[in-house]
């Protein structure tokens, strides 16, 4: 994907959206030994079930994974300025995550930067994580 550089970008540019696979099982025992996040409510369903959940779920910090992809796909992850997320609801096996982003300013400086918001839906539409970053543009 190509970068883009602050003068072509406008606000109100779509980034992405990019479709990442259905999460499973496996994808959550995977995270769990790359993150060394062992937490029971990833992978034992007793154990989420015995916490009031139906199933496990997916681990925050890898859905804001999934949107620190999208928004390193976009911008050069060195110019990433800031980075944070909201968790709005819990991802689950079999969900499709969807993620998408959006400028909504840019910013005129010592350095010239846009303000993205992002977010992460599964294939309902169901809104997951919302997020926002500042980038730098050449």
């Amino acid at each position: 994907m190509r970068r883009p550089a602050f003068d072509e970008v406008q606000v109100g540019d779509a980034i992405g959206p990019l479709r990442l696979p259905a999460i499973t099982r496996l994808t959550l025992a995977l995270y769990c030994g790359a993150s060394n996040d062992h937490y029971a409510i990833h992978v034992d369903p007793d154990f989420a079930k015995a916490h009031g959940l139906d199933d496990v779920i997916g681990h925050g910090m890898l859905s804001m994974a999934y949107l620190g992809r999208l928004l390193g796909d976009w911008a050069d992850p060195r110019a990433i300025r800031s980075f944070r997320c909201r968790f709005v609801a819990p991802t689950r096996v079999g969900d499709v995550p969807v993620v998408r982003g959006r400028v909504e300013e840019k910013i005129e400086g010592r350095e010239r930067r846009a303000r993205v918001s992002l977010r992460m839906e599964d294939q309902g539409g169901a809104l997951k994580v919302r997020g926002e970053a500042l980038v730098a543009l050449a």
